[in-house]
């Protein structure tokens, strides 16, 4: 072959017809599109039946009338109407937000807390953790058993201590607004675990580096504490916060354990969730006690979609 001529150009490669890339137009096939749902459909049935249908169960229940001896004929909207003219719903609201402001002021110590139990170099750190947490997962019957000895007005533990600096301690768990104070209390005592918990490991993933600058900047603990822990920490507080809400309108079992049934003060001291179990198990009123529910699902709804609202202005996600 000489210099002046050209060898042939290479034959063009061509991908066999039917295999590579999908002809356009053309969608993925329809089983590769079911796969996914039957791996989400328990998981979708289970949310369906036990969540959803009693939501819609017990809507459908707070327009009817149940009678005495069962059954229950539509009422319309009466029940509605009814309890919001009655007073028991706004003393049981306004102690259910007593309650609420009471063991949110467990966040503050719960962060305080965590972040005295990451500082390097603690001793037995795991086991203060264990010891704090051990409340959260007691039972609450027995929690409540502990607390009414200590809050007994004759010779608990808290008056005994309160006379030592001459202080006359009330019957705490009799008295009218002293009662729903002392549930209260137990109630922030029993989150603080699981507060510190879920904020120490909000604190492992802040970088050490950060205060390793701030110190060769000149930072004291507490400006460390301030400009770059809580900051950092508020993803992590704000989640705390929606569960502490949640659960604090919630509360029933440990408000019936500590004060008991047959006490005078109960009524004056109940929270939303006792307003609906008593109208609902003891009154046998199925329908007032479905608007009860309704009412407290509407409100719990509310404040968690207003504290989503406004934590775009505190929490740094970044």
């Amino acid at each position: 072959m000489t210099t002046s001529q050209k060898a042939p150009p290479a034959p063009a490669l061509t991908r066999p017809a039917g295999r590579g890339r999908p002809a356009p137009g053309r969608g993925p096939r329809p089983e590769h599109t079911l796969w996914p749902w039957l791996f989400v459909a328990p998981l979708v049935a289970g949310i369906a039946v036990f969540y959803l249908w009693p939501i819609v169960q017990t809507a459908g229940y707070s327009f009817t009338e149940t009678g005495p001896f069962g059954g229950s004929t539509f009422a319309g909207v009466d029940n509605y109407v009814a309890l919001f003219q009655d007073p028991e719903l706004y003393l049981s609201l306004g102690n259910t937000l007593l309650y609420t402001v009471i063991v949110l002021l467990g966040i503050p110590i719960a962060v305080g807390l965590a972040s005295l139990l990451n500082l390097p170099g603690l001793r037995f750190a795991a086991v203060y953790r264990v010891l704090f947490f051990l409340p959260y997962v007691a039972m609450p019957t027995a929690v409540a058993m502990v607390w009414r000895v200590i809050f007994n007005g004759d010779f608990g533990i808290l008056n005994r201590a309160l006379a030592v600096v001459g202080i006359e301690g009330p019957y705490w768990i009799s008295t009218p607004g002293a009662a729903t104070v002392a549930v209260a209390v137990v109630g922030l005592w029993s989150s603080l675990g699981f507060s510190m918990i879920v904020l120490a490991a909000g604190l492992k993933s802040i970088p050490p580096e950060l205060y390793e600058a701030a110190e060769l900047d000149g930072a004291t603990r507490w400006r460390q504490f301030r400009a770059i822990t809580v900051p950092l920490l508020t993803p992590s507080i704000f989640f705390v916060l929606i569960i502490t809400v949640i659960a604090s309108f919630q509360v029933f079992d440990l408000l019936y354990a500590i004060l008991g049934s047959s006490n005078p003060v109960l009524p004056r001291s109940m929270s939303l969730v006792y307003f609906f179990y008593r109208e609902g198990f003891v009154a046998n009123d199925k329908g007032y006690a479905a608007a009860i529910a309704m009412v407290i699902f509407l409100l719990i709804g509310l404040l968690t979609a207003l504290q989503f609202r406004l934590q775009r202005r505190w929490v740094h996600s970044d």
